[in-house]
């Protein structure tokens, strides 16, 4: 008597299409709802599809892509800075006044607002603080210090600030070159180096992180000090774009920030960070302002239409998951 042996049958396309949903594409809505907004825009504008409209359209996501890079690292460890728009503007308000007549007091400042993200993650690791409630509390300190440097938005940029933005090639959008930078950082940092293996297992099972010898209090000192830098970076990529200081320059990247990183697949419970889909997020956002304002929708109305339209996409995404598994 004779058996033969019986092989597991390969997946079907059915189910690695699943799979790919539920656990290899979380970001692909976003790039779903990115190519939709950027279809309307371009059937509303023709001329948007030049390399000086594509310069325009995609010009003022850039630091939005830098802030929330930030952010996503600081969820990737299961937290939220709520200060992220106050820290932003402030660095528009130092790049226009200190940065420009004293650089190395700037640099000092900036140095100063790393070692303060480091005190925040010490005291949010050992004492137990919801982030939430220290980050809330640091953008009123933020906005404080903006304010008492420059009460009113004015100000100049130094002009290799300035320069910056002025960048124009001829060949391809040069904002196009500022996300990817932002973006290779996240993805560096989260996802290549060891750090980010940490920042995502902090997240998401700090006790065996903690087993295996890793510190709690280091990891996220780390993880908020580069948030830091990433959102110095973005208040330098928007202080470029407006040449003045303005400490409610960037008042509503927060929110924006937050939905950019859930947009691109990210969870409020941390040990995930997915810097494409992040990036994926902070464009469509940045998109759906440009399509607002095309159409001609009154200022008033349009937070609300940003509001309803990520409202859409998030839940689509909701909807995609659970079909997916």
């Amino acid at each position: 008597m004779t058996t033969t042996a019986t092989f597991p049958s390969a997946p079907t396309s059915r189910s690695r299409l699943r799979a790919s949903a539920a656990n290899g594409s979380p970001a692909l809505l976003a790039l779903v709802a990115l190519v939709a907004i950027f279809t309307i825009i371009a059937t509303l504008q023709p001329g948007i599809l030049s390399i000086s409209g594509l310069t325009l359209m995609l010009m003022s996501s850039v630091p939005l892509v830098f802030a929330a890079q930030a952010q996503m690292v600081i969820m990737s460890v299961g937290d939220i800075d709520l200060s992220v728009g106050s820290l932003v503007s402030l660095v528009t308000v130092i790049a226009a006044t200190l940065l420009a007549d004293t650089p190395l007091i700037a640099l000092a400042v900036f140095v100063g607002i790393v070692a303060v993200y480091a005190v925040l993650a010490t005291i949010v690791q050992r004492w137990s603080v919801p982030s939430i409630i220290i980050t809330l509390g640091m953008s009123f300190v933020w906005l404080g210090i903006g304010l008492q440097i420059l009460p009113t938005p004015g100000g100049q940029t130094p002009e290799w600030i300035s320069a910056i933005s002025q960048w124009r090639p001829t060949w391809f959008p040069a904002p196009l070159v500022f996300i990817a930078i932002a973006t290779v950082i996240g993805w560096y940092v989260t996802r290549r180096a060891r750090m980010g293996t940490h920042f995502r297992a902090l997240g998401s099972q700090s006790p065996t992180l903690e087993k295996a010898g890793v510190s709690l209090v280091g990891t996220r000192i780390a993880a908020y000090a580069v948030a830091a830098v990433l959102m110095i970076l973005a208040g330098l990529m928007l202080a470029s774009q407006t040449w003045s200081g303005d400490i409610n320059a960037a008042g509503e990247y927060t929110l924006m920030t937050i939905a950019a990183v859930i947009l691109g697949g990210g969870t409020f419970s941390g040990g995930r960070a997915l810097p494409i889909g992040t990036t994926l997020g902070a464009v469509t956002l940045g998109l759906i302002t440009v399509l607002l304002s095309l159409i001609n929708l009154p200022s008033s109305l349009q937070s609300a239409a940003q509001g309803a339209i990520v409202i859409a996409v998030l839940a689509g995404r909701i909807i995609t998951e659970k079909v997916a598994r």
